[in-house]
């Protein structure tokens, strides 16, 4: 029974159709099943089939799709995947999707992504996919349970994965299954305080200044008028996103108390923004969690994602592979 929170994960059949995707803890599986596995972020829609992690990191069976409007997208996301059929029947679909998300129906929430809100993931795929059992869950969530089953989290009970690109989000491991309250994290959305000095009104259309709206690479490109990845190394900017991601780790540290903070994305493909971050939250610390978080072991706490960027992916493959076949309940201790 849960002690301290009212959390429970739960493994739940909607319909003789689909299955939800976002109570994930591992089962077995007796037979080799063929997996579609979709990770649909901001800017782009990574697709590929496969019957093992191996094969969907490997495959010549992959495309990547650019994120337009949803017709255009998803009808070039159809054609990838019908020439896949004519090789292999795809038995299962894992989605991993930008949010939010309705996790009881696939479906697509508020988004700035024009023609985005709304949009069923099921339906999609059932046209494409006929009879194919669907799991469907944020695309940092199937990030998360990536490393937390086959990367830099791997062994360990308790542990996040925070992505900073074109937004950032999060998804929370806990005894190798994903925390799951009445919705999903939106960890990008919590508010940090403001930097002294930093007049940004910030980008998020629904909160402003919220972390997303000041630290994402949306926020970084309104600030300073190019994308992140043609910024220099020594350009002032980075310390100011390593102080507002700094807080935002360090609320997730007092409220999760995480073994380890994997960060992902592609803002921290900065090589200095790593280092910054440490720094920071050394500071923040303050000594007040030096038995846990302390200067000389926080580079055995927040860390880059071993599965790089095939964390999503590899994901999405993990949420259909690990699916419950069969209803079922399962208490998360804590």
């Amino acid at each position: 029974m849960c002690r301290s929170l009212s959390v429970r994960l739960i493994c739940r059949e909607r319909s003789s159709r689909w299955r939800t995707g976002h109570t994930h803890c591992n089962v077995s599986l007796g037979d080799v099943v063929t997996v579609a596995a979709i990770e649909a972020g901001g800017t782009k829609i990574v697709c590929a089939v496969g019957s093992s992690i191996e094969e969907i990191r490997t495959t010549r069976m992959r495309c990547v799709v650019q994120t337009a409007d949803p017709t255009e997208t998803t009808s070039q996301m159809a054609v990838f995947f019908n020439s896949c059929q004519l090789l292999e029947k795809v038995d299962r679909v894992g989605i991993a999707t930008f949010g939010p998300v309705d996790q009881s129906t696939g479906t697509i929430g508020p988004t700035p992504k024009p023609g985005w809100s709304g949009f069923n993931w099921p339906t999609f795929a059932e046209t494409v996919f006929k009879g194919a059992n669907v799991a469907v869950d944020t695309d940092v969530n199937a990030a998360a349970l990536a490393e937390a089953r086959y990367g830099a989290s791997r062994g360990l009970n308790v542990s996040v994965y925070l992505t900073v690109g074109t937004g950032i989000g999060g998804g929370i491991i806990v005894d190798d299954c994903l925390l799951q309250g009445v919705g999903h994290p939106e960890i990008g959305h919590m508010l940090v305080p403001r930097v002294s000095g930093d007049a940004f009104a910030g980008v998020c259309p629904y909160h402003t200044d919220c972390l997303e709206g000041l630290a994402s690479g949306r926020a970084i490109g309104a600030r300073v008028g190019v994308p992140s990845e043609f910024l220099d190394p020594g350009n002032e900017i980075w310390g100011l996103e390593a102080n507002y991601l700094g807080a935002a780790i360090l609320n997730v540290m007092t409220v999760v108390s995480p073994q380890r903070i994997v960060l992902g994305g592609g803002v921290m493909k900065q090589p200095v923004l790593l280092d910054l971050v440490r720094k920071e939250v050394a500071a923040l610390v303050g000594g007040y969690f030096d038995l846990w978080f302390g200067p000389s072991n926080l580079e055995s706490k927040i860390v880059p994602p071993d599965l790089g960027d095939d964390a999503g992916v590899v994901g999405a493959f993990e949420l259909a592979r690990s699916m419950s076949v069969e209803p079922r309940n399962v208490p998360l201790n804590l």
